[in-house]
């Protein structure tokens, strides 16, 4: 008699990297089926050194690895904005977490913005309040948490779940930007 081994599926942590809020999200997927097991952020703004910052992201994110034991990481990537500093910031958030998921040999993911919220709602300029609605039809939960960075985190596991681990190649670039986004460039 062969017996048949259970698909015990795979633990995806999510995260939205940001330097005062950092959101994070952890589900379980079997097949189609996803389950939600824990979301949350992580407080920076109390650190005022930005060093400070970026080493409690990273034991943060390896306690979170430690205890839940992700089988794949995916993360939002940083995106275009107004301020170059912050963008930088935003990068060494996301470098850090990634960081922690490398010291482990975990899969990492990256998704744009538009690809996570376009995955969880079906619409690329949904608001976070669309997004965490979504998600609570999605994985059953009731209750809003207070900072939307959170379910922002768990749309990026989420996305990554319907991706079905493998993120579409996208090559970000400056022509690409000012391609997608004309009305940014002020002209001579």
């Amino acid at each position: 008699m062969i017996s048949r081994i259970e698909d015990k599926g795979k633990i995806i942590l999510g995260i939205d990297p940001g330097t005062n809020v950092l959101g994070y999200g952890i589900i379980q997927t079997s097949g189609s089926k996803m389950k939600l097991i824990q979301y949350g952020v992580i407080h920076l703004s109390k650190y005022a050194n930005q060093a400070l910052k970026l080493q409690k992201i990273f034991e943060r994110i390896s306690q979170l690895i430690a205890e839940y034991t992700p089988d794949e990481v995916a993360l939002e990537e940083p995106f275009f904005g107004k301020n170059v500093q912050s963008m930088l910031k935003l990068g060494r958030a996301q470098g850090v977490a990634m960081a922690a998921a490398l010291a482990r040999n975990i899969p990492i993911a990256e998704y744009e913005p538009k690809k996570i919220k376009m995955s969880v709602t079906g619409n690329g300029n949904a608001s976070k309040e669309q997004v965490a609605a979504m998600l609570q039809k999605l994985l059953d939960f009731k209750e809003t948490p207070e900072f939307l960075d959170a379910t922002d985190g768990l749309a990026a596991a989420v996305c990554h779940h319907f991706q079905n681990g493998r993120p579409k190649a996208t090559k970000t670039s400056w022509e690409a930007f000012v391609n997608q986004h004309p009305t940014k460039i002020k002209k001579p």
